[in-house]
């Protein structure tokens, strides 16, 4: 039996290159309620207390699926700068005690986009991490699954890129 601990990590960092302009991976990402599209564990998200689109204060809730888990979060929008970043918190609840703020980031990449995406745990106990961490070990080292969702994403705003160029 291994004496390792297993610790949830509490920062992380993905980056890819998207073959899309800025403004059609913005139209993906600053649209929460297209993460389901591209992200591997949120599969729906949905505007709360009237919000329609990324501002400031507006919350979402995210449903989220690990494996045989299911779990939904609350969030609030911490920062929208269009088309350069978006940045959210996880709120803690009495069931989920934990915070992480997340934030994407676009620039311009020859052509394409740079797209980066970063969480930090902001709160999390000991006694937290050491369920998560059993529960859901897909958390201890999350670096490629979001470098997977950022592919993701970068294949969904290529494509909506092509459709709209179609259109025109």
């Amino acid at each position: 039996m291994s004496t390792t601990k297993r610790r949830v990590a509490r920062t992380c960092r993905a980056e890819v290159i998207a073959d899309a302009p800025v403004e059609a991976v913005w139209r993906v990402v600053a649209d929460v309620t297209r993460t389901g599209e591209w992200s591997h564990e949120c599969l729906h998200v949905s505007w709360l207390g009237g919000a329609t689109a990324a501002a400031s204060g507006a919350r979402f809730r995210g449903r989220n699926r690990a494996g045989w888990l299911r779990w939904s979060r609350m969030c609030e929008v911490l920062a929208v700068d269009p088309p350069h970043q978006i940045a959210w918190r996880t709120i803690p609840t009495p069931l989920f005690v934990d915070s992480s703020d997340w934030r994407i980031t676009l620039e311009p990449a020859g052509a394409g986009t740079r797209i980066v995406q970063t969480f930090a745990v902001t709160k999390c106990p000991r006694w937290w991490e050491w369920i998560v961490a059993r529960f859901v070990p897909r958390h201890i080292d999350r670096s490629a699954a979001l470098t997977d969702d950022l592919r993701r994403i970068a294949a969904v705003a290529a494509a909506d890129a092509v459709l709209i160029g179609r259109r025109r």
